[in-house]
């Protein structure tokens, strides 16, 4: 089996109401929503790599916070590890630099979006984890 594809995701939250996108046609899991985030590059730290990718993504600067959860999920493809990290916005307001769609979401409206089955748990986490909506 291949080594996994070290991936970083923001937990984004504003005035109750969580940052979401929606990934692009033509790859991996296109169209399903996901917290954004992206790829670690060889020799960047995690946090490093989430700030890069939301810059580039979204066009926003953040301050990464803790590490609230750690997974590894195998695709019949390729196998992905996934780090989420609690992110203040602090600079600029996010637009989907690549052309995906993004939406503030509540707590309630999580699930009429469909995810990769790889951020399931957290998913459910985020539904009891009151306090990050805060």
């Amino acid at each position: 089996m291949n080594e996994p594809i070290e991936v970083a995701a923001g937990l984004v939250f504003r005035k109750g109401r969580l940052l979401i996108t929606q990934r692009l046609a033509g790859g991996h899991l296109a169209g399903l929503w996901e917290f954004p985030g992206g790829k670690r590059e060889t020799g960047e730290g995690m946090p490093d790599c989430l700030q890069r990718e939301l810059a580039e993504e979204l066009g926003i600067t953040v301050a990464v916070g803790q590490c609230v959860e750690t997974l590894t999920h195998s695709y019949p493809e390729k196998t992905v590890r996934l780090e989420f990290y609690l992110c203040e916005l602090t600079d600029g307001e996010p637009v989907g630099l690549d052309g995906q769609e993004l939406a503030w979401v509540t707590v309630d409206a999580l699930d009429a979006y469909e995810f990769p089955a790889a951020d399931a748990r957290l998913l459910e986490r985020l539904k009891t984890e009151t306090l990050w909506w805060e």
